[in-house]
């Protein structure tokens, strides 16, 4: 019976790892398809016809044209500077807004709470419209300030994972504070924030994250060359009209490259603190 019971055991477990080991196959394979491409030394610039290489020389001369031939470097500066503006007030509206819902109690606080959270529920591209033509009546399309003010709008629309987090906070602790004369402003700063810290990192990297992988809005606001993001100016070099897509694939993968290894080197060196940040926020709601 015992023997029975851990054969089935041993079977299970050979079909689940078999099942993963198939779906880490799956997720991996694009990815080496793109390092590959990213390297790749070939006469030909285009999309590779077979499923392995028959030649593997790799080099850096895609890069070297990504960076040379393109305007990678100025798309790249563009996002870094969207990046880190949005990046910087969208922590701060949404630490703001959720240390208030997590700590004062007023009226119509659960309603303000309810509607934000549903708004939250609907993606931002359906207010694109809207938000254009406010731009557009505004003078702001064309302009870098146009989307770090579209991609900050809806930061306390995100404040439930962080309030989440807040809650999990002793209350003693300020408390503690404000009798040995602290107010609430320095009790924020000096007592909250410092034991807030994975929260603070989920949120700055999800905000920072967000400029380089928007495409929509990029597309709708900005029209000016000298104004893309890497993500509108990859799809814009892929589908230019004298060079077309075979011509310039192998540099969009190096461009993407970049773009990748900028992120996964961001969440690899922070990814102690996202984790640690989003289970702790999951507690309470």
């Amino acid at each position: 019976m015992r023997l029975g019971q851990r054969t089935r055991t041993r079977v299970g477990d050979i079909v689940v790892y078999a099942i993963l080991l198939t779906l880490g196959v799956l997720w991996t394979l694009p990815i080496l398809y793109l390092l590959y491409t990213a390297f790749r030394v070939t006469p030909s610039t285009g999309i590779i016809n077979t499923l392995f290489p028959e030649q593997l020389k790799l080099g850096i001369g895609n890069f070297q044209r990504l960076f040379k031939e393109t305007a990678f470097a100025v798309w790249l500066k563009n996002t870094l500077i969207v990046a880190f503006s949005s990046c910087v007030i969208t922590t701060l509206f949404v630490l703001m807004v959720s240390y208030a819902l997590s700590r004062l109690r007023f009226k119509f606080r659960k309603p303000i709470m309810n509607v934000l959270l549903v708004l939250g529920m609907f993606p931002g591209f359906m207010s694109m419209i809207a938000v254009y033509f406010i731009l557009k009546a505004m003078g702001l399309t064309n302009s870098l300030f146009a989307l770090i003010l579209v991609y900050s709008g809806s930061a306390a629309l995100s404040y439930y994972i962080c309030k989440g987090f807040f809650d999990t906070i002793p209350r003693a602790m300020e408390e503690a504070a404000i009798l040995d004369g602290a107010s609430q402003p320095i009790v924020f700063l000096k007592v909250v924030l410092p034991l807030a810290k994975p929260i603070i990192v989920y949120t700055v990297l999800t905000s920072f994250i967000a400029p380089w992988c928007d495409f929509i809005f990029v597309n709708t606001i900005i029209s000016e060359r000298e104004k893309y993001t890497v993500s509108l100016g990859l799809y814009k070099l892929i589908n230019a009209e004298k060079s077309g897509f075979n011509e310039n694939f192998t540099v969009f993968c190096a461009g993407a490259t970049v773009v990748g290894g900028i992120i996964v080197t961001l969440f690899m060196s922070m990814q102690n603190y996202y984790v640690e940040g989003v289970t702790s926020g999951a507690v309470k709601g």
